[in-house]
């Protein structure tokens, strides 16, 4: 009997570091966000996360990479904020360039799944 079952091969990425997981999508989300809105006060509440919990990923972020990921602006009239250092940028990219070529890969393996 012939059966057409499509079987998925599901994937989810995270990158490690001595001390463990480093790097994430939930993590990068948060740095998506700090870029788009220019604070870690705005990207936290756009993500429905407390403030605490988002400096204290960053703060990780920042101590873990070879170099800070974000750096915080100091306030002038409008308060500080915060913007994603070049490290930051290349760490979004890095992530999504590795995740890409891993899907692919997956994808490719799906089409000779037959169980």
């Amino acid at each position: 009997m012939m059966s057409n079952k499509k079987y998925n091969i599901e994937v989810r990425l995270w990158i490690e570091e001595t001390e463990g997981p480093f790097l994430g999508i939930g993590k990068i989300w948060l740095l998506e966000n700090i870029r788009k809105t220019g604070s870690i006060t705005n990207a936290a509440k756009e993500m429905k996360m407390a403030y605490r919990q988002a400096w204290q990923l960053v703060k990780e972020m920042n101590q873990r990479a070879e170099s800070p990921l974000v750096e915080k602006l100091l306030g002038g009239k409008g308060g500080g904020g915060a913007r994603l250092t070049e490290a930051g940028e290349k760490a979004i990219q890095t992530f999504h360039e590795v995740e890409k070529r891993i899907k692919d890969f997956a994808e490719k393996e799906t089409q000779n799944l037959k169980f």
